[in-house]
C-alpha cells in the first residue's frame, strides 16, 4: 500500500475508534440519566445522539461524558447533562411545536432539540458561540435549528408566537418580551434569581392573558445579559 493509502487507513481507523468512543460515553450517559429519573425515550434518544464532546474544547473533551458543569469560551458555560435533560423532558417538545431557546451557549441543547422538534430558533448575544454553534450543528447535520446572533431578552418576534422557550440563563423575573411571545397553551422553562446565588428553575404555563408558575428545582446558571456583545 502506498503512503497516501497508509495515511488514509489510519485516519479511517481513527475515525472509527472515536466513534466507538463516543458510543461507549454515551451509552455509560444515558445509564447515568436513567438512575436520575429521566424517563422520556425520545429525550434519553435524544441525546444519545448529540456527542457532548464535539461542544467542547479539544482540553475539556475527556471530560464530556461527566455530569458536571464545564467552561466554554466567551466565560459561559456548558450545562451538566442531567440537567440539559430534566429542563427538557419537562418541556415535552413535539415534532409540530416551535422552539425558541435563549442563550445558545455551545450549541449542545440546541443540537437536543433539533432532534426533538422541526423548528428551533436559538439565541446568543456572542458572535464567536454563534458560529461555534452553527458548525457543530452542520457537522451533525441537525437542519431543525437556526442560530441567530442577537439580544435574547428580546426574543424572536417575526417568528413568534413559541410552543415552548427555554432560557439558559438567570434573570430577576421573566422577560416580558419572551412572556408575550409564548403561544397560548405554551410552555417556557427559566432560572430565576440574582446572579453568584441559588437560583430557582421555573415552569410557566400560558392560559390565556394567565401565567402559571411552579418551581421545579434550585439550580445555578450564568447571568442573563442584556444587548449583543460588542467584542467576542
Amino acid at each position: 500500500m502506498s503512503e497516501d493509502g497508509d495515511n488514509i487507513g489510519e485516519r479511517m481507523d481513527a475515525g472509527a475508534r472515536q466513534a466507538e468512543a463516543d458510543r461507549e460515553a454515551n451509552a455509560a450517559l444515558i445509564l447515568s440519566l436513567r438512575s436520575q429519573g429521566i424517563r422520556s425515550h425520545k429525550v434519553l434518544s435524544a441525546i444519545e445522539r448529540v456527542p457532548r464532546r464535539l461542544f467542547l474544547s479539544a482540553a475539556l473533551q475527556r471530560h464530556a461524558a461527566m455530569d458536571s458543569a464545564l467552561p466554554i469560551e466567551c466565560g459561559q458555560t456548558i450545562s451538566q447533562p442531567s440537567l440539559v435533560a430534566m429542563m427538557t423532558e419537562a418541556l415535552d417538545v413535539q415534532t409540530a411545536h416551535r422552539v425558541l431557546e435563549v442563550g445558545t451557549g455551545s450549541g449542545y441543547q440546541a443540537a437536543i432539540l433539533g432532534h426533538l422538534s422541526g423548528e428551533v430558533h436559538s439565541l446568543e448575544r456572542y458572535r464567536t458561540l454563534v458560529d461555534l454553534a452553527r458548525e457543530r450543528l452542520a457537522t451533525l447535520k441537525i437542519g431543525s435549528v437556526e442560530v441567530h446572533h442577537c439580544d435574547g431578552l428580546e426574543g424572536l418576534a417575526e417568528k413568534a408566537p413559541f410552543d415552548r422557550i427555554v432560557v439558559t440563563a438567570a434573570g430577576p423575573d421573566i422577560p416580558r418580551p419572551l412572556a408575550d411571545q409564548l403561544a397560548d397553551g405554551g410552555k417556557m422553562i427559566l432560572p430565576l434569581g440574582p446572579k453568584g446565588t441559588v437560583q430557582q428553575l421555573v415552569m410557566v404555563e400560558r392560559r390565556g392573558a394567565v401565567l402559571g408558575r411552579r418551581v421545579l428545582a434550585d439550580v445555578r446558571f450564568v447571568p442573563l445579559v442584556e444587548g449583543v456583545a460588542t467584542r467576542l
